[in-house]
């Protein structure tokens, strides 16, 4: 469990990461690694006081709790693709709790990640295919 500033904020991961336990910090510090690793693009951040990383929106997070740690894919879709391989973990639509003694593998935290670039950028396309195009007010055609 994170232990709050002065203004109960962190203002960057690096400050959140500093007011972790040891034990907890080492994993999340794994897990940011790897996110990272896997999405160079993305904007690192504190969303909702948890470390969080944005790429065409929200991208995934992560925090520390009193007796284990989560990773939030923030997409259910993702969580339910990758249910035999989430056996041993206790999950919910977009979360994904672990104990920090036993860190989330590399391997798997990269496929999640990516699959919510791919999520995100499917996303982002569609909204630019919804946008209306434009028109040009004031044009002399006579309608």
């Amino acid at each position: 469990m994170m232990k709050e500033g002065r203004s109960g904020v962190p203002k960057d991961i690096d400050e959140y990461l500093a007011t972790v336990p040891v034990e907890a910090r080492v994993a999340l510090e794994k897990l940011r690694r790897t996110i990272r690793s896997a999405a160079p693009v993305a904007v690192e951040g504190i969303s909702y006081r948890m470390p969080s990383f944005k790429y065409l929106g929200p991208l995934v997070a992560f925090a520390a709790f009193k007796g284990h740690c989560s990773f939030f894919p923030m997409s259910a879709a993702v969580v339910e693709s990758h249910r035999e391989e989430l056996e041993r973990y206790s999950t919910s639509k977009g979360t994904i709790r672990f104990p920090p003694d036993k860190p989330l593998p590399v391997a798997l935290v990269r496929r999640i990640v990516m699959e919510r670039i791919r999520e995100n950028e499917a996303k982002a396309a569609a909204r630019l295919r919804r946008r209306p195009v434009s028109t040009v007010h004031g044009s002399k055609s006579g309608h």
